[in-house]
């Protein structure tokens, strides 16, 4: 496989995202973080946002709540490479509904390489790192070679031959 560089700038681009049950936690995270966190552009699903834009006293850009796609959008993002690294205080005790969207939220950020916390121990290690200070050349996968890949398509058309590639 290649890889290729995806380059965070200074300003980083920061999503928040809590589950309810963990939602005092980032808020008093972020509280605690403030002057690090308003240096750099933060974007956060629903509730979450509007808590967040109080405690740091700066605008966030406000996506959907996490139930109704928020998550996905988070994702969308990552994929488009205008997320840096995601802050998802998520609660490991309480059934979530959409389940499949925080899983295939913290997937999308595993295949770009994109940094994840999950707790507050882990967001301090990254928010407290040099590279937060700086450039940082993120090396990921080179996916084009995947994406024109050729595959087998069977046609079931009449007329047609069912093995055909594309």
């Amino acid at each position: 496989m290649t890889y290729k560089q995806i380059k965070m700038a200074n300003r980083k681009r920061i999503a928040l995202v809590a589950h309810d049950g963990q939602k005092q936690s980032l808020m008093d995270w972020a509280g605690y973080n403030r002057a690090i966190l308003i240096e750099h552009d933060i974007w956060a699903t629903g509730t979450t946002g509007a808590l967040i834009e109080q405690v740091l006293g700066v605008p966030v850009h406000k996506l959907q709540s996490g139930p109704l796609g928020g998550d996905q959008q988070v994702g969308a993002l990552i994929v488009e490479g205008k997320i840096d690294f995601l802050m998802f205080f998520w609660d490991p005790l309480q059934p979530q509904p959409h389940d499949p969207d925080v899983k295939a939220l913290l997937r999308m950020a595993v295949v770009w390489n994109v940094p994840v916390a999950c707790d507050r121990a882990t967001a301090d290690f990254i928010i407290s790192s040099p590279l937060m200070h700086g450039e940082y050349e993120r090396i990921v996968p080179d996916y084009e070679a995947y994406a024109k890949r050729s595959l087998p398509v069977e046609i079931k058309v009449a007329g047609i031959k069912p093995s055909r590639r594309v």
